[in-house]
């Protein structure tokens, strides 16, 4: 029995919408941003779901042996428990975003829950640095058209990634590693995670290896590592 062409195109429909919603590179709800100009020198490392107590102090310690900033995707739950880490981050020149306030699947949430979520995580940062950050990535990438209106409404732009390391999976650094490098092209914007959203004192210890292989390994190769406010688009 043939499939009604009504099924056919509402699941089509459907698959597009999903692909929209949560594909990082996926600009049909809005514009983000992905990655910078790709064959760049540039890498900028990214970690959401922080702060977490003690990996987020010891990838601090990492980047800063290597000269290196960073961008963090904080939790606004976490925040409030460790508002000293915050600060720390933002002492180093680490630049911190909202990535919301106890980490909801924004696909399925209103846009008054979208917006509390934004408005609280701001609040908690604010609180603790007297900023409220600029840059914003949702939780798991999901994303509708109403979100990043939201996003943009309290003046945050946000940012997604092109290379995922897969590490909330807890592999071994190594293949972490090797799972960034089959990614990445130059002008990338790599997602690994210093903390998760279930609770604070996620092992992270794997992610803060492989991110000092991962310097060490492109900065031999002329990479320069920067935050994603120095990121390079074409516009």
């Amino acid at each position: 029995m043939l499939a009604s062409p009504i099924w056919v195109g509402a699941a089509t429909v459907a698959g597009t919408a999903a692909y929209q919603a949560m594909a990082p590179w996926a600009q049909g709800f809005g514009r983000t941003l992905v990655s910078g100009v790709r064959g760049s020198k540039q890498i900028a490392l990214t970690y959401d779901d922080g702060p977490n107590d003690p990996y987020t102090l010891r990838l601090m310690d990492v980047l800063a042996r290597h000269d290196v900033r960073a961008t963090f995707f904080l939790i606004g739950r976490h925040v409030q428990q460790r508002p000293d880490m915050v600060r720390d981050l933002m002492k180093a020149g680490h630049v911190v975003g909202n990535h919301t306030f106890t980490h909801p699947h924004l696909v399925v949430s209103s846009a008054i829950e979208t917006r509390t979520q934004l408005e609280e995580c701001q609040r908690a940062v604010q609180e603790v640095t007297g900023e409220s950050p600029r840059l914003f990535r949702p939780p798991f990438g999901g994303r509708r058209p109403a979100t990043l209106r939201i996003v943009r409404s309290l003046g945050m732009e946000p940012v997604m990634w092109n290379v995922t390391s897969w590490d909330w999976k807890t592999p071994g650094a190594e293949k972490i590693v090797r799972t960034c490098m089959r990614q990445m092209r130059g002008g990338d914007v790599i997602l690994m995670h210093d903390g998760s959203h279930i609770a604070m004192g996620a092992d992270r210890s794997q992610t803060v290896v492989a991110t000092d292989r991962l310097i060490e390994r492109y900065k031999q190769e002329g990479f320069e590592f920067v935050t994603v406010p120095e990121v390079v688009v074409r516009r």
